[in-house]
């Protein structure tokens, strides 16, 4: 996918003004932070491009980068994240292979062999580079194996460090870096953005995802659309589980959380910020009630990666959200 076009301006920035061996790339979610990050790592493997120019995007060691196999970069992301993002971590060329449920850490095993990766000769003569995402995700084991080597860095090693929780690094961890903050883009340029991608309705699913344009493309990759998305306060609030059937628990506690939050602006008189006004005409609940439903659903949260029973808990959430949709005010 080419990088959107608000990423550009701070990947040419940042290969102007940047002369270390690190950087630290830090964002909210859904903004497309590894893809910049990934950017970053080809213009430094790039056999063609000039001085401070992004990569070429057509030499040999830029097809390898976007085929995921250039000898010369290692990508680290936490093993429960590694199949949606396609980088799957391998060993003697195939996949590693395990029972234990993927962990959504990036482990201090996965740094070690970082580490080592880093201090080999690069094999096209480059640089050898590694990009941690999401950087929060190392625990405190992880982030102390690679700040020695942040400290003290063989000569052909370079790291891009992506985060959605740079307060969640370690201080001498940010310290060693450069750090490039990104901001959300201006919303006409991620509608015109979705759209271009066959996103009906954009700014609908743009404001569903909180104007986050990755957050709002992978709403459409789960089969929800702008329509769909409107129907739904009313549609919970009837009680049609139908509305969210199939949907994996985290995407239905996340849009639970946000049609409460939306149902606790409107009852204190403000306006809805994730779905259409029009959304909750008839629609009036109780402040308590909405808030005693946000306490719960956080509790859900929480749990997450608990292994529920995903339609009896399906079934749950629309009965309550059914009952406080339509809790006497």
């Amino acid at each position: 996918m080419p990088l959107p076009p608000w990423l550009e301006q701070p990947l040419a920035d940042l290969l102007r003004r940047q002369r270390g061996h690190a950087v630290l790339l830090a964002a909210s979610p859904g903004v497309g932070l590894l893809d910049l990050g990934l950017a970053v790592a080809q213009s430094w493997l790039c056999e063609a491009r000039a001085a401070d120019m992004p990569a070429c995007g057509a030499c040999a060691s830029c097809r390898l980068v976007q085929a995921h196999t250039h000898p010369d970069l290692l990508v680290l992301v936490p093993e429960a994240l590694q199949e949606a993002l396609g980088w799957l971590a391998t060993e003697d060329g195939e996949a590693k292979a395990s029972k234990a449920k993927p962990s959504r850490e990036i482990k201090v095993e996965a740094l070690r062999r970082a580490v080592e990766f880093a201090q080999q000769t690069s094999s096209r003569g480059r640089a050898k580079v590694v990009v941690i995402f999401p950087a929060e995700r190392m625990n405190a084991i992880s982030a102390n194996t690679l700040l020695k080597t942040l400290e003290e860095p063989p000569g052909e090693a370079r790291f891009v460090l992506c985060t959605e929780g740079v307060d969640a690094l370690l201080p001498t961890i940010r310290s060693r870096c450069q750090m490039v903050a990104l901001h959300p883009p201006e919303p006409g340029m991620a509608r015109h953005w979705l759209e271009a991608r066959g996103v009906r309705e954009g700014q609908v699913l743009l404001a569903a995802a909180g104007g986050q344009p990755y957050a709002a493309l992978a709403l459409v990759e789960a089969g929800v659309d702008a329509s769909q998305w409107a129907a739904l306060p009313q549609r919970l609030a009837r009680g049609e589980g139908q509305a969210v059937a199939g949907w994996p628990a985290p995407l239905l506690v996340q849009t639970l959380q946000k049609l409460c939050h939306d149902a606790m602006a409107i009852a204190v008189g403000g306006s809805p910020r994730y779905f259409p006004s029009a959304s909750f005409e008839g629609l009036r609940g109780d402040i308590s009630a909405l808030s005693a439903w946000a306490r719960e659903l956080s509790r859900v949260a929480r749990h997450e990666d608990h292994p529920w029973h995903a339609a009896l808990l399906a079934d749950a959430l629309v009965a309550q959200a059914k009952r406080h949709l339509n809790s006497p005010q």
